[in-house]
């Protein structure tokens, strides 16, 4: 039996393709000027599986990879091939210090109080504790700010069992190429980096590596892109798309003109038509918003308009420009523009494509192809 024609227990299919994860990421590769690619797999990989996509990445040769907190570092770590460095770009809270060392990830220190707790753990061990260190160079959210990056530089044994395995910082507006932040990040970071001792360094983002070789450094930290996001907005989009979103119909019914569809009847059919019940809501990341912004569901290539507001479980979709019969009980619709994929429907909702892919749920049944 094909997968399109296994019975659909759950009320949609997201489809995920591993192959084109990899093909992003070797198009992120080849596009560096001689640095090494990581690979950003934090919030379980931007919503469609750390472990899936951080398996397929390694086997691809990827060898650096970044999570957001311990938790996603502990899960994923059996995943990755024992060459791989996982890293954690929060830091250790306040006692988490000696876990990252029973589990062999890497901090990325942002706070001098970060700093020396994990050196202090280093002198308790009697042994080195490599480590990433962040530095602020605009962006305010993490790193050490200016201060803090005086006081390390200047203790001449700030780094006694510390080895410094890079140094890294955050563009706040890479995805603007003409932005005067740019420069000024980089030109920070530059000058922050002759404090510290020799060390890989680490600038660009996804849209950071469109900013040419002057913000590649050593090490580029993609993510978004990897998922089919296109990283430079308002250009066309060079990554290829990874997510496929189906959802079922659960019923058709006609409805009379003047007839109200949904809650607090938002939308009245202007003229007599079908409208389809389709079985995603605001629970599957399919977000609330989109009612009423003139979002689309596909089937064949032809859009049939979203009506009336988007339910926690459901959706209404009128298909009255089908021929009757070719939306039926069972039948997928597609939820994602097949031009533009992530970013036209985040662009319909308001929002970015990394807020559409991390609030995709867990009621979907996953494929991964790949």
């Amino acid at each position: 039996m094909s997968l399109e024609t296994t019975p659909l227990r759950r009320g949609a299919r997201l489809r995920i393709d591993l192959g084109a994860v990899v093909g992003n990421w070797r198009s992120l590769k080849a596009r560096l000027a001689g640095g090494d690619c990581a690979a950003v797999l934090k919030a379980d990989a931007y919503g469609l599986g750390a472990a899936r996509v951080g398996e397929a990445l390694a086997v691809a040769g990827c060898r650096q990879f970044f999570v957001a907190h311990l938790d996603e570092a502990i899960a994923l770590r059996p995943h990755l091939p024992p060459p791989a460095t996982l890293r954690v770009l929060h830091g250790p809270m306040p006692g988490t210090e000696p876990e990252f060392v029973a589990h062999g990830v890497e901090p990325v220190l942002n706070s001098l109080g970060q700093f020396q707790a994990w050196r202090a753990l280093a002198h308790r061990l009697d042994r080195e504790l490599p480590a990433f260190v962040q530095v602020d160079t605009g962006m305010a959210r993490l790193g050490l700010p200016p201060d803090e990056l005086r006081r390390l530089a200047d203790d001449p044994g700030a780094f006694d069992g510390v080895p410094l395995k890079g140094v890294m910082s955050h563009l706040a507006c890479a995805d603007e190429p003409g932005h005067p932040a740019n420069a000024a990040q980089r030109a920070a970071f530059v000058a922050a980096r002759r404090r510290l001792p020799p060390a890989p360094a680490s600038l660009a983002n996804s849209s950071g590596i469109f900013l040419g070789p002057d913000w590649h450094f050593d090490l580029a930290r993609p993510g978004a892109a990897l998922y089919g996001v296109a990283p430079v907005p308002g250009q066309a989009n060079p990554m290829r798309p990874v997510v496929r979103l189906q959802a079922q119909v659960i019923q058709v019914r006609g409805v009379d003109a003047g007839a109200p569809v949904g809650y607090a009847q938002g939308w009245v059919a202007p003229a007599a038509t079908r409208i389809a019940t389709v079985s995603v809501g605001y629970a599957d990341g399919y977000l609330r918003c989109l009612g009423g912004r003139g979002a689309s569901a596909w089937l064949g290539g032809q859009a049939l308009p979203v009506v009336g507001r988007v339910s926690m479980d459901t959706l209404t979709v009128d298909v009255g420009a089908l021929p009757e019969g070719a939306v039926q009980a069972g039948t997928l619709l597609d939820l994602m523009p097949p031009d533009g994929g992530v970013d036209a429907l985040a662009a319909r909702a308001g929002t970015i494509g990394y807020e559409i892919l991390t609030s995709l749920g867990a009621r979907y049944e996953r494929v991964y192809l790949g």
